[in-house]
């Protein structure tokens, strides 16, 4: 199984690659994917130099470009693309239809990766794709149980990957419209969720208010832990509940290092480490304990078990410092 790691630097690509990453994946200095914050990404000649650091390596590099574009102004993901394949990364990862199109039309050789933001979850979907654009891989959104993955793997016309680690998203990723209510910035056009610049924190009373575009999502002790604030992580109240709750998604992170020999047998081609917007640090970490994991695994997979250390470790990467299995585990599905 393909290790995939997070690049929203050159730094953290180098830290990736280092520290056992098999492959990378990277978006331009701009709105064409969906983690476009001050200070992350790549513009095109630090892409060149991603690509040829990459490849030196005998690793993998993917380009995400995978917001949709806003009418009148196509061309700037059309250029996205064009550099892309002139660039020579290894595959692009992309949800919108017209793009895959683009994609598939000018440059058929050029591998594509479908987004988790396309929400395909079933045969139908990833027939069509794989009919119309001749997709290579489908990455799977994060709402899917064990189950439902194996399920699919058996049927599917496409290589799959999933997210093994990092925050969770309990939407129907690329359908999302919480953010946009709150901020009137689309995170599927403008490329981010809950937008910096509409971000407020504020002490009050020996408390800490978090704020998105005026709008109180949260509120809590100053010393607790608490990750980047988006709407569906925020604690409210109801008419029935009047205590403020995380009614919605609690802040932990997806860590799916004990399922890891079921992915292995449902086929699953990669995994996906989350966390584009997050420190070179970060991805070191995470990157060491999942190197290791699969390579325990691959060296016997009957005797395969977490370790302790493992998830210590990752637990101190994590958004509130805790974990889950996210929808892995959902009995219901």
């Amino acid at each position: 199984m393909e290790l995939l790691c997070p690049a929203g630097n050159l730094a953290s690509l180098k830290t990736a690659l280092n520290a056992g990453a098999d492959a990378v994946y990277l978006g331009l200095k701009d709105d064409t994917n969906a983690r476009s914050f001050a200070g992350l990404n790549f513009t095109p000649k630090k892409l060149q130099q991603a690509a040829q650091y990459t490849q030196a390596l005998g690793k993998k590099i993917f380009l995400t470009i995978n917001t949709f574009p806003k009418p009148g102004e196509e061309q700037r993901w059309y250029d996205a693309i064009d550099l892309a394949a002139n660039t020579g990364v290894n595959a692009l990862i992309m949800a919108d239809l017209s793009l895959l199109d683009y994609a598939h039309s000018r440059y058929p050789k050029l591998p594509l990766h479908l987004s988790v933001q396309a929400s395909a979850t079933n045969l139908g979907a990833l027939s069509l794709y794989k009919k119309e654009f001749n997709i290579e891989r489908a990455v799977l959104p994060r709402v899917l149980s064990m189950k439902q993955v194996r399920d699919l793997s058996k049927v599917s016309p496409v290589d799959l990957e999933v997210f093994a680690f990092g925050s969770l998203c309990i939407m129907a990723e690329g359908r999302c419209h919480l953010s946009s209510y709150v901020t009137g910035q689309s995170p599927n056009t403008g490329g981010s969720c809950s937008p910096a610049q509409h971000v407020r924190w504020q002490e009050v009373n020996g408390s800490r208010q978090t704020r998105l575009n005026n709008v109180l999502i949260d509120e809590s002790s100053i010393d607790e832990q608490m990750g980047y604030p988006v709407v569906c992580k925020g604690r409210y109240t109801t008419e029935e509940n009047s205590h403020p709750s995380h009614l919605l998604e609690s802040p932990t992170s997806l860590n799916t290092l004990s399922l890891l020999p079921e992915l292995a047998k449902a086929n699953v081609v990669s995994l996906k480490i989350e966390g584009r917007q997050r420190s070179p640090a970060y991805v070191e970490q995470v990157t060491k304990v999942w190197r290791q994991a699969i390579d325990t695994y691959l060296n016997d997979p009957q005797a395969y078990q977490t370790k302790q250390q493992w998830d210590l470790a990752l637990a101190k990467v994590s958004e509130g410092q805790t974990t889950t299995l996210g929808a892995y585990e959902r009995a219901w599905q």
